[in-house]
């Protein structure tokens, strides 16, 4: 059995971009909450572990010395920076209180994480207050202001590893695949909404690496609409065979679950049917190594549940479907799984289908 950890404390949802903002706190709060209330911490292959900070040399893996400065230093209050030079501002980016030390703190977590992996301490660990993807060297970009999953990754390749990295979330993960483009140590695959209909307006087919790096980059974006049972076939019919040719030592993903029907910032039509079935094949292709992170996923009571099922998938718990009374007390809701399908109708279904084979067919060209 699986020894797995989850990276977890009130240091992550402590602080956030503010109430009104997509990206709530609250969520991590609540998953902790479900997954306490239905004794996943008690078993016996289960670890919770408080994560740390990260320090200025572990940013620096991947972010410049002045954008640490410069993050620093909003965090603070210090109001004669140019926020905008640095991707922040009203939106999507705003400066929060304690910004810096929040931030650090997800990168800390995922270093925590692949430092455990690597240890041999755990088989899979769970960061899920990261997965911080759109974050670039020296700029914030879509709520994301250290890029975590890059951080991690660096770590890991100057441990002598190769690495490969499955991106789920609705959005494509343009960050880590700018950052690992050239790099023929790092296979990255990113599953997301068309670029043409949604944020960062990047992840297209043709975008396969260059030099060193030409050929391990995989995109496969998706049209709106896209269900359950579309999506896992765009997934098995590329993935699999793509990291079982490429032998990583570890797998590292990023868990975004907003790729659900409900969630208000996109329009992919997944359940968590469909979400618990991709988490199992993830699973599978983990070479007994497996470092987890977060993401995206806007619907406060989706992404509880949905991480839930993850964090079982992964440490081999089935959890009832009936939500704890404690947690429904607090937060509402009733059951774990949706009871509800997607609901598209077939001419839409069909549709989908014949653009998902159209991006199969162009993804797996030479």
């Amino acid at each position: 059995m699986n020894t797995a950890v989850f990276l977890s404390s009130p240091s992550v949802w402590a602080r956030g971009h503010g109430p009104q903002h997509p990206l709530k706190p609250e969520r991590l709060q609540r998953t902790h909450e479900l997954l306490r209330e239905y004794g996943a911490f008690a078993a016996e292959n289960v670890h919770l572990a408080a994560p740390r900070r990260a320090n200025r040399a572990e940013l620096g893996y991947f972010h410049t010395p002045d954008y640490i400065n410069a993050v620093r230093a909003l965090s603070t209050g210090r109001s004669n920076l140019p926020g905008y030079y640095y991707g922040f501002g009203p939106g999507d980016n705003p400066v929060f209180s304690g910004m810096y030390e929040s931030e650090s703190r997800k990168v800390g977590s995922a270093l925590m994480g692949a430092e455990m992996l690597v240890a041999g301490e755990c088989s899979v660990a769970f960061s899920y207050s990261g997965g911080l993807h759109h974050g670039g060297p020296n700029f914030a970009s879509g709520f994301c202001v250290f890029n975590d999953i890059a951080i991690a990754i660096r770590w890991l390749l100057a441990q002598g590893l190769r690495v490969a990295y499955i991106d789920i979330d609705v959005h494509h993960g343009d960050g880590v695949q700018n950052a690992f483009y050239e790099d023929d140590r790092v296979l990255t695959i990113s599953l997301h909404q068309d670029g043409r209909t949604l944020f960062p307006g990047t992840g297209f087919v043709d975008e396969r690496g260059q030099g060193a790096g030409r050929g391990y980059n995989l995109n496969l974006p998706l049209p709106p609409d896209t269900d359950d049972e579309s999506y896992l076939l765009a997934f098995r019919s590329c993935v699999p065979a793509t990291v079982s040719q490429f032998k990583p030592d570890l797998l590292v993903t990023q868990l975004g679950v907003d790729t659900h029907v409900r969630d208000p910032l996109a329009g992919l039509c997944l359940t968590t049917h469909g979400q618990v079935a991709l988490f199992r094949e993830l699973a599978a292709l983990a070479p007994g190594r497996w470092l987890a992170l977060g993401g995206g996923g806007y619907d406060i009571d989706v992404v509880p549940r949905a991480w839930t099922l993850a964090f079982g998938v992964m440490s081999g718990q089935n959890f009832p479907d009936e939500l704890p009374p404690g947690y429904r007390e607090r937060f509402g809701g009733r059951w774990l799984h949706d009871r509800d399908r997607s609901g598209l109708n077939e001419n839409t279904q069909r549709a989908v289908r014949e653009r998902i084979q159209e991006t199969i067919a162009a993804a797996s060209l030479p």
